[in-house]
């Protein structure tokens, strides 16, 4: 994938939504119908933003049949309903299901998410995401290995069953702060030898609650290359061998802007749903650079971690 990416998540989505009701109120729908699951979102938010009553439908992508999926009727022939799905793609899901609702005499609005340069149709309402690439809160396992292989099949042609969203989750994790207790930044780089000192006779912190550590992929730390010798032996001492150590490189400097740049690339780099951050400033500005990553502060003192999400503010 050569495009850029642009990332859009729900509250963006309910934002856009938002600056659309008055002209979707002045619809006047009978009915907003979301195609399941992807739909299934926005088709909430616009019901709760016009008051109009929210229905699904349900499509087979392989067989392209549609079906009805809600306990409220189909509206009478001749009402006007908005059907909502994420993005208006290259395949035949919102061609279908447009074709299965005017059969049944109703007149058909779209909305969706995105629309971009390959897809079939351009709706009524859209966010013109053409020359890029749209990716969706629901997609964010899409950046781990096990989801891609899932995704190609097993080599052979045969499809492969996709697992639960959930089961897809892999982890990369902050070094100081989360393992062992937290070293500014700048003493690595003033004086190795002072941090290695006040950094190596800590004990490491217990092991953070309900996460397996077979399923951390990299510990991301913002210590410079220069101390990997050092970091590395300190982490198989106690015992914290398994994950790959991602460093900071000299493109990144000290600071926390430049720490959380480094911890920020290298979480999408490694193909990781949650980043796990010692320092609120930096999970900040990582949730920031990387909205659609679940980007958890965690404080090793009180144990408890907070789930961050970060928009500019205008």
């Amino acid at each position: 994938m050569d495009k850029p990416v642009v990332p859009l998540t729900y509250e963006q989505l309910d934002h856009w939504i938002e600056s659309l009701r008055p002209m979707l109120i002045a619809e006047e729908f009978a009915i907003v119908v979301g195609i399941l699951r992807g739909g299934a979102p926005l088709a909430l938010m616009v019901s709760h933003a016009t008051g109009a009553s929210v229905a699904f439908l349900r499509y087979d992508r392989v067989t392209r049949e549609v079906r009805w999926d809600s306990t409220l009727p189909l509206p009478e022939p001749g009402s006007k309903v908005l059907l909502c799905e994420d993005i208006a793609g290259r395949g035949h899901t919102l061609v279908d299901c447009i074709a299965f609702l005017s059969e049944h005499g109703l007149v058909v609005r779209t909305l969706t998410g995105a629309y971009d340069d390959q897809s079939r149709l351009r709706p009524d309402y859209s966010i013109d995401a053409s020359a890029y690439f749209a990716l969706f809160p629901r997609e964010r396992q899409a950046y781990t290995d096990r989801y891609r292989a899932d995704w190609s099949g097993d080599g052979k042609g045969e499809a492969t069953r996709m697992a639960d969203d959930h089961e897809y989750a892999v982890y990369a994790i902050d070094l100081d702060g989360v393992v062992p207790p937290d070293v500014p930044l700048a003493r690595h780089d003033e004086d190795l030898a002072t941090a290695f000192a006040g950094r190596d006779a800590p004990a490491p912190f217990e092991r953070l609650p309900g996460i397996d550590m077979k399923r951390a992929r990299a510990i991301v730390t913002g210590r410079p290359e220069t101390d990997r010798e050092h970091t590395l032996a300190w982490l198989e001492r106690h015992g914290f061998g398994h994950p790959e150590l991602i460093m900071r490189t000299p493109e990144h400097d000290e600071t926390a802007a430049g720490a959380a740049a480094h911890k920020a690339a290298a979480a999408i780099r490694c193909g990781v749903t949650h980043f796990i951050e010692s320092d609120p400033v930096q999970a900040i500005l990582i949730a920031q650079s990387e909205p659609l990553l679940r980007v958890i502060w965690w404080n090793a003192q009180t144990r408890t971690g907070t789930l961050i999400g970060a928009s500019a503010w205008r």
